[in-house]
């Protein structure tokens, strides 16, 4: 930059000196105010003019090259800049991420230490157990030959004719015996019940713990189904087409019946379909879903979403093709009732609209009563997403099962069913979960959705 504004300046004088020249004429020496120059000396003096001309104007034209130059090599350090806040900030980020990967870490190492500690207890205990059983036998056996020696004294009594009092005596003391042995075979199988049971437990822990080593972040102990392959699908529409079927669970309310339970239902324009019918003091529910004990894996496809899924007596998916055909009856309310892993119920009903497949189940709702902070109203306008079937940013595969995902840490009923609470946003966020737009977030142990008729009075949605 300093060799560039020496170049300048000479150039600006030399442009200076050579307009003084063309006005007032060449500037001669003192000497030559009193003899004059020759021609030839004087045509020289022009000669060098025009050399200095060409010399400045092509100072002026590096200048101008050099400038640009410089404008455009701030303008290639600009572009540099931006790159490098591109990086910073993507390094910033990719930090974040891995600090909330290292807390989740910590957080499953100290589940691990815990699971490990209690099984730890319990072996204790099961070798207690054993200690305590090994006595109870030792004692059982000293009984027995207590009680051998006494049948053989009573025999030596009655051979040597015992009065009839002793006698009765006699007996009555042998069955107060066997009736203390049946206590002690009783107590016996309580404690091998129990010592059984310990077991289990142990070998749940140890699976548990299988499954934390390999990074899965699901203490889950999901039980198998008791179903049999060869059974009918409780989830397929029913052959037949009658017309005395009921519409729905309050239809059959209304003919008497009070005992909940599974009933076959036809709803306008469908074909008949098992349901699970809750008959309540306030009319009967048609239940959509039902969460209990993570019996069943709702990380399921959009297919089985849309058929249903599960077992009825347990935890279910009813399906959306048959929720859409019950709620185009009329104007229906949606309840939900939560159960936190504290014991802790509650319950939520809206006013609620359910569009059909052509809008991929797209879902309107606006809170009525309850008890629970809303968190449904703002998925009202969104379409129903899968693993395999995603409509909202990959929500799915973030979370799990299919969803209404407004965001992707919101609510959803249809998450991984987690034993025990949920520590760790990760795991939140794949377990069921109750999330108001304000305040905390709900890690749930039971969930049920149910549908009703509207009570008579302004349209609903």
């Amino acid at each position: 930059m300093m060799k560039l504004r020496l170049l300048l300046l000479v150039a600006s004088l030399v442009v200076v000196y050579s307009e003084g020249s063309e006005e007032d004429g060449p500037t001669l020496p003192p000497a030559a105010l009193t003899t004059a120059a020759s021609p030839t000396e004087a045509k020289s003096r022009f000669a060098m003019l025009d050399d200095v001309r060409l010399l400045a104007n092509g100072l002026l034209q590096l200048g101008q090259s050099l400038r640009e130059f410089v404008h455009k090599t701030k303008s290639q350090i600009n572009d540099i800049f931006q790159k490098l806040n591109i990086f910073d900030r993507s390094f910033y980020q990719l930090s974040v991420v891995t600090s909330e990967i290292k807390e989740e870490e910590e957080e499953l190492k100290k589940t691990t230490s815990y699971l490990k500690a209690n099984n730890e207890e319990i072996r204790n205990l099961s070798l207690e157990i054993n200690s305590k059983i090994n006595n109870i036998l030792q004692e059982r056996t000293q009984l027995q030959s207590k009680v051998g020696h006494l049948e053989e004294k009573l025999q030596g009594l009655s051979q040597s004719m015992v009065p009839p009092e002793q006698i009765s005596e006699i007996s009555t003391l042998k069955e107060v015996i066997e009736a203390q042995e049946k206590t002690i075979t009783n107590l016996l199988n309580a404690v091998k019940e129990q010592h059984d049971q310990l077991d289990n437990q142990k070998l749940k822990i140890k699976n548990l713990e299988e499954k934390l080593n390999n990074d899965n972040f699901q203490d889950t102990m999901e039980k198998s189904m008791d179903s049999d392959p060869s059974s009918p699908d409780m989830f397929e529409y029913l052959a037949g087409n009658s017309t005395d079927l009921p519409a729905d669970c309050s239809e059959l309310y209304g003919k008497g019946e009070v005992n909940s339970g599974i009933y076959v239902i036809k709803p306008n324009h469908s074909e008949p379909f098992n349901v699970y019918c809750e008959m309540t003091s306030d009319g009967g529910m048609t239940v959509i879903q039902r969460r209990v004990d993570g019996s069943v894996d709702f990380d399921q496809p959009w297919e089985k979403y849309e058929k249903g899924f599960g077992n009825f007596e347990r935890d279910y998916w009813l399906g959306l093709q048959k929720f859409y055909s019950v709620s185009q009856q009329g104007s229906h309310i949606l309840r939900v009732d939560l159960e936190d892993w504290r014991d802790g119920k509650h319950w939520a009903e809206y006013q609620f609209s359910l569009d059909g497949p052509s809008t991929h189940y797209t879902i309107r709702l606006s809170q009525s009563s309850g008890d629970l902070a809303d968190a449904l109203t703002n998925v009202t306008g969104v379409q129903f997403s899968t693993k395999d079937i995603d409509h909202q940013r990959n929500c799915p595969r973030h979370s799990t099962g299919g969803w209404w995902f407004d965001s992707c840490v919101e609510t959803n009923l249809n998450g991984r069913y987690i034993w025990l609470r949920a520590k760790g946003r990760s795991m939140r966020r794949k377990g069921i979960h109750w999330k108001p737009s304000t305040g905390p977030s709900l890690s749930l142990k039971t969930t049920k959705i149910s549908v009703r008729p509207a009570p008579p009075g302004p349209d609903s949605l």
